[in-house]
């Protein structure tokens, strides 16, 4: 499918911009639009994909696809009408990263699941957390222990409170957003290099 085919109404550039900002672009420029009308949110962020697709399944804006060209994902989204539209959830159950800490400190049995793009993780994470990213959860589900605690984090608190969504929807109960996420943590780190 070649780009002629789509017709588009608005094109957003979010080119270089890292989680929540092509969210953040997104949700005001699609306020601008016409219900029915169609826009393509250019992005390089790789993880910008869940996170749009996540979105959209929230709000009740039709996620219509993704034509990745290089480096480049261009998006396409679908203005709904006020009627399909959902109100936006947050997901309830969330613990500070100081909050976190403290549990890891005191050896309590929680397991932390990073649900940032495998660059991200390399680079810094969490003592322990095992590396999930946010398009790959539903396929690696199998692999965590719903009896267990489960705090998910990502950078910001955007993509762990999808994730927790999923989880829940999945019979996880025990599963908590890290809230301000990786751009909160003072904690120690690990990194793979």
């Amino acid at each position: 499918m070649s780009n002629s085919e789509i017709q588009v109404d608005l094109t957003l550039d979010c080119i270089g911009l890292a989680c929540p900002m092509p969210i953040v672009k997104t949700k005001k420029a699609i306020e601008t639009l016409q219900v029915g009308q169609v826009i393509e949110v250019q992005a390089t962020d790789k993880g910008s994909r869940a996170d749009i697709q996540g979105w959209a399944k929230n709000t009740g804006h039709q996620y219509l696809g993704t034509i990745e060209e290089n480096e480049l994902l261009k998006h396409y989204l679908r203005k709904s009408s006020p009627n399909e539209l959902k109100q936006e959830i947050k997901y309830a159950h969330t613990m500070t990263t100081e909050e976190l800490q403290t549990k890891l400190k005191s050896e309590e049995s929680i397991m932390v699941v990073d649900v940032r793009e495998p660059a991200e993780y390399a680079f810094h994470h969490v003592p322990g957390a095992i590396s999930i990213p946010i398009g790959e959860l539903e396929n690696r589900m199998s692999s965590l222990d719903p009896e267990k605690q489960i705090a998910v984090i990502c950078r910001t608190g955007n993509r762990s409170d999808l994730a927790c969504q999923l989880l829940e929807e999945k019979g996880f109960n025990k599963v908590f957003n890290v809230v301000t996420g990786m751009s909160g943590w003072s904690g120690p780190v690990e990194s793979l290099s």
